[in-house]
């Protein structure tokens, strides 16, 4: 698996994504169709790589400006330049339980730290585990 194609350059991990996997399974894809009320062909994505930094599902008419900052710098990640981290990586709050978007920095320290192989195929899942079903504690 080429994880610099499947891995967004704001760290989200295309590869783990509902929407990557449906394209791939039938069922996956009808359900995340009915839930969003969207047709089953709207309900898979390739990555934001292969997708030129636009989700089809979201009808997105040009790319996201993370992706237009990486490709415009001639970077991977953003966590190889020298603005990181900037407000394109701005956690969001709205719909933050559905959305893994505030995993994004975590992602690229990660990223930066462990390797781009290590993290996707040791950690990855993992923070999004963590992030969607883990406890906030402050304390072990």
């Amino acid at each position: 698996m080429d994880y610099t194609i499947l891995t967004a350059p704001c760290g989200l991990d295309c590869f783990n994504c509902p929407m990557y996997l449906a394209a791939n399974d039938d069922n996956l894809r009808s359900k995340i169709a009915k839930s969003m009320n969207i047709s089953d062909e709207q309900a898979v994505c390739k990555g934001c790589r292969n997708e030129n930094g636009t989700i089809g599902f979201l009808n997105m008419k040009k790319p996201c400006t993370v992706y237009a900052c990486t490709t415009s710098k001639g970077i991977h990640f953003c966590h190889e330049c020298d603005d990181f981290p900037c407000d394109n990586l701005h956690p969001y709050a709205d719909r933050a339980s559905q959305v893994p978007h505030n995993t994004k920095v975590f992602n690229l320290c990660l990223i930066k730290k462990m390797g781009l192989e290590k993290w996707a195929q040791e950690k990855a899942k993992d923070v999004k585990k963590t992030y969607f079903g883990g406890k906030f504690t402050l304390t072990e």
